[in-house]
């Protein structure tokens, strides 16, 4: 039981979707720092070029910027990193939007936005990059697609985010429903929970001292997670130690979401 091969991920090519900050941005940092050959993609070019950049200066991070919620963004990035690589190894579909609003107010939009970006678009990069993964795929090591999820998909949110806790049970749904159709290419689909990260998505909340130390305060573990936490869990799917789990559903929460169980 070799820790470094069983947990390594060394070699592999990875793409991680909203890699240019927040949790895609550690778990980015995390596949690059050991060895991973990383593409990070996402709507701002300039942030995403600095992000690999920056990454850059560690290990491999290429930066491919496109809208993935468009179906020609997603298809102008297959292209893109399909004239690089034929082989892909992790596919982290981690690209999120959220919408809050109140019953009564909630707009269609805030439903079409957060449902196209959040569980179509991980869809449907996955099928388009079927062959590459398929390539890099084998029985004792096979190609691993790492869904980001949220607790709010799994515990009743306190905000009045209606489209993104839909979206995040669905796609929790989806990985294991996509997990029992590709398992037979020697492709695992297993998905990821967080909960409270540093990110712009929770920045509203956490830059507020009162908000952050309640936060804080209700979790059993008594923080908000770091980058090690996220990115030790992808490593940890990704890598041969990982190989065995399909289909699930990790909460990366520090136990927040067993508070409502």
């Amino acid at each position: 039981m070799d820790l470094a091969k069983l947990f390594g991920v060394s070699g592999k090519v990875a793409i991680v979707t909203g890699g240019s900050r927040g949790i895609g941005e550690m778990i980015a940092e995390g596949l690059v720092t050991n060895g991973v050959r990383t593409y990070i993609t996402a709507r701002k070019a300039e942030a995403c070029d600095a992000t690999a950049a920056r990454l850059s200066e560690i290990g491999e991070c290429i930066s491919i910027p496109a809208d993935m919620s468009t179906a020609d963004g997603l298809a102008g990035f297959v292209a893109a990193f399909t004239e690089r690589e034929d082989k892909l190894h992790i596919l982290v579909n981690n690209a999120g939007a959220a919408w809050g609003a109140p019953m009564g107010e909630f707009p269609e939009v805030g439903f079409d936005k957060v449902l196209d970006i959040n569980v179509k678009a991980p869809y449907m990069l996955t099928q388009a990059l079927l062959e590459q993964l398929t390539n890099a795929s084998s029985a004792e090591d096979p190609g691993r697609v790492i869904m980001t999820g949220s607790i709010d998909g799994i515990r009743v949110p306190v905000g009045d985010n209606f489209s993104y806790s839909a979206s995040k049970a669905g796609i929790h749904m989806l990985a294991r429903h996509m997990a029992k159709f590709l398992i037979d290419r020697d492709i695992t689909v297993n998905c990821i929970a967080p909960g409270p990260f540093e990110s712009k998505m929770m920045a509203y909340m956490l830059e507020d001292d009162k908000i952050r130390a309640n936060i804080e305060g209700t979790n059993p573990r008594g923080r908000i997670g770091s980058p090690e936490d996220v990115a030790g869990t992808v490593i940890w799917l990704s890598s041969r130690a990982g190989a065995y789990i399909n289909g699930a559903t990790i909460p990366i929460d520090g136990g927040i979401a067993m508070l409502n169980a």
